[in-house]
């Protein structure tokens, strides 16, 4: 599967690292969500970095297998309570 960057959301990166958001959508486990926000439909996957740093990448399906990086944020203390929760089932 291949990802590429949304010009916007590479820039608005703050506090996250772009090899941050390749080792989670790399990442053994990793839990993916459908979203949608304005119209848009879009996946939000949760996962952790190598370092164990739980993330939010939002991506969204361009064609085939090819999807675009459109946000990356650390976790809201509600989304890591409910990744904790999916990690331990």
């Amino acid at each position: 599967m291949g990802y590429e960057w949304l010009t916007e959301a590479l820039a608005a990166l703050r506090d996250v690292e772009t090899s941050e958001v390749t080792q989670v959508l790399s990442a053994k486990r990793r839990l993916p969500l459908a979203a949608e926000s304005a119209g848009v439909h879009f996946l939000t996957i949760s996962g952790r970095t190598e370092t164990g740093r739980p993330l939010v990448v939002a991506v969204r399906l361009l064609s085939g297998y090819h999807q675009q990086i459109i946000g990356a944020r650390t976790m809201t203390p509600a989304e890591l309570a409910r990744f904790e929760a999916w990690e331990r089932s």
